[in-house]
C-alpha cells in the first residue's frame, strides 16, 4: 500500500479550516465594510450596479440550502431523539411540562421585549418587491385542520413546520412504542430503522456543516452589498436588536433563578457560582452538546443535585430544551417585520410562538440551529427569508449568548426535578 493511502496517516486539513468560524465571520465583516465603502457606501456608481447585485448571490445560495435542509433535519432530529433517548414515565411527564413551560416563557419574554423596545424601528429597509408578509386572520379551526398534512412528503416540500412536527411526533411515538415492544419480546428488528435514522441524521448534519462553512462568504457578500447600496443606516437596527436580545436573555435568566428559588432546594447564588464552568464552556464552545459533560458534572459536584436529576436535565432535557434559540427566533421574526415597517399581528405572533416551540424540538445537536430553523419560523408568517443573511452578521455573538441560556435552562430543569429537599436530607430518611 502506498504511504499516502495509509488509513493511519492523519489527513491534512486546508489552512482555512484551522481558523474558527467566528474569526472567519469577523474577517468577512471587515473586508465587506471596506468593499462597501469603496463601492460608494450608500451612493454607488451606476457602473457598479451589476457587480453589487452579484455580491448577494452567495447569501441567496446559502439561504436556499438552509431552507432545503431545515425540514428533513428537524424530522430526523425528532425521530432520532425519540429512538435513542431513555425517559422514565412519571419523571418524563414532569420533564416535558417543565421544558414546554420554560420554552413558552422564553418566547413570550422575547416578543415582549421586541414589542416594547421595537429595535426594528431604529432603521428602515425596503421590502423585497416579490415578497410580502401574508396577512392572516384568526382561524383556530383552520389552523387545526392545516396541522394534518394531505400527503406524507408535503410538509417537507412546503416547509410547513407544524405539519412537519405532527408527522415527526406521530412516527416518533409509534417507532418508540415498537422499539419498546420488541425489546420486551427480546427482538431486535427495530435496530435497522434506528440505524437508518441515525445515518440519515448524520448525513444531513455533514451536509449542513458544508453549508455553514460558506457562511463567511455569504456574510461578506450581503454586508458589502448592503453597505454599498444603503450605507450604514440598516445596521443601526442591528445594534438595537443585539441590545434587545441580550436584555431578553437576561430576563429569561432571572426567570430561571426565580424558578430555582421557589421550586427547588438549591440557592440561586450557589446555582450561579456552581454553574460558572458550564456557562463559560457554553459561551466559548458555542454548543450546548459540547458543554453537556461539564453541565452534568457541575450539577452533581458543585451544585449537589442527585445524579438522576442531573441526568434528566443535562442529558435528556438538553435534546429538547432550546429556550434561548426559541427566544431568538421569535425576536428575529418580529424584528425583521419592524424593519420592513410591516408589524406582525397578534395572531401572527401566536403562530410565531407555536412555530418556534416546534422548531426548537431536537435542535440541540444541530450546528447553528437558530439559523437553520429560523427559515421555518419566517416562512410560517410569510416573512422574507432574504433578511436572515443580515442577522448572520451578529448571530455569531448572539448564538453564544443564547447557548448559555440553553445550558442554564438545562440546569434549572435539573434543580426543579431534584425537588425542595437536598440529597443529604432525603438519604437520612
Amino acid at each position: 500500500m502506498n504511504q499516502q493511502d495509509s488509513p493511519d496517516q492523519p489527513k491534512i486539513r486546508p489552512w482555512w479550516q484551522s481558523i474558527p468560524l467566528t474569526l472567519q465571520i469577523i474577517i468577512a465583516l471587515v473586508l465587506a465594510v471596506a468593499l462597501g465603502i469603496a463601492l460608494g457606501a450608500g451612493n454607488p456608481s451606476p457602473a457598479n450596479k451589476a457587480f453589487i447585485e452579484t455580491l448577494a448571490i452567495p447569501a441567496e445560495l446559502v439561504l436556499k440550502a438552509l431552507r432545503a435542509l431545515a425540514t428533513p433535519l428537524i424530522l430526523m432530529a425528532v425521530l432520532h431523539t425519540f429512538m435513542t433517548t431513555v425517559i422514565p414515565g412519571r419523571a418524563g411527564r414532569r420533564l416535558a411540562v417543565l421544558l414546554l413551560t420554560n420554552t413558552t416563557v422564553a418566547i413570550v419574554v422575547g416578543l415582549f421585549v421586541a414589542n416594547v423596545l421595537r429595535p426594528g424601528t431604529w432603521g428602515r429597509l425596503a421590502a423585497p418587491e416579490t415578497t410580502e408578509i401574508v396577512k392572516q386572520n384568526f382561524d383556530p379551526w383552520g389552523l387545526f385542520k392545516d396541522a394534518v398534512p394531505s400527503a406524507i412528503l408535503k410538509p417537507l416540500v412546503d416547509n410547513n413546520v407544524i405539519q412537519l412536527i405532527v408527522l415527526a411526533l406521530t412516527f416518533g411515538i409509534v417507532l418508540r412504542a415498537i422499539k419498546s415492544e420488541q425489546i420486551a419480546a427480546n427482538k431486535r428488528g427495530f435496530q435497522a430503522i434506528e440505524d437508518a435514522i441515525a445515518i440519515l441524521f448524520e448525513a444531513i448534519i455533514r451536509v449542513l456543516h458544508w453549508v455553514i462553512a460558506t457562511v463567511p462568504l455569504a456574510v461578506f457578500g450581503i454586508v458589502s452589498k448592503t453597505v454599498a447600496e444603503k450605507g450604514f443606516e440598516p445596521f443601526k437596527s442591528l445594534g438595537a436588536f443585539v441590545i434587545a436580545v441580550v436584555l431578553a436573555l437576561v430576563l429569561q435568566a432571572c426567570y430561571y433563578l426565580l424558578r430555582v428559588q421557589f421550586g427547588s432546594w438549591v440557592n440561586p447564588i450557589d446555582f450561579l457560582r456552581g454553574g460558572t464552568d458550564a456557562f463559560l464552556t457554553a459561551f466559548s464552545t458555542d454548543s450546548s452538546v459540547a458543554t453537556m459533560p461539564v453541565t452534568f458534572e457541575v450539577l452533581q459536584q458543585k451544585i449537589g443535585v442527585r445524579e438522576s436529576s442531573a441526568s434528566l436535565g443535562a442529558l435528556v432535557g438538553s435534546n429538547f430544551n432550546n429556550d434561548g434559540t426559541a427566544l431568538y427566533e421569535a425576536m428575529s421574526a418580529l424584528f425583521i417585520s419592524q424593519v420592513l415597517g410591516q408589524n406582525l399581528s397578534l395572531v401572527q405572533q401566536l403562530i410565531v410562538i407555536l412555530t418556534s416551540i416546534f422548531a426548537s424540538v431536537g435542535a440541540a445537536g444541530i450546528p447553528e440551529a437558530g439559523l437553520v430553523t429560523m427559515t421555518l419560523v419566517f416562512s410560517s408568517v410569510g416573512l422574507p427569508t432574504e433578511y436572515i443573511a443580515l442577522l448572520v452578521t451578529v448571530d455569531w455573538f448572539l448564538d453564544r449568548c443564547r447557548t448559555v441560556i440553553n445550558v442554564m435552562g438545562d440546569m434549572t430543569v435539573s434543580a426543579l426535578i431534584d425537588g425542595k429537599k437536598p440529597q443529604s436530607v432525603t438519604s437520612d430518611q
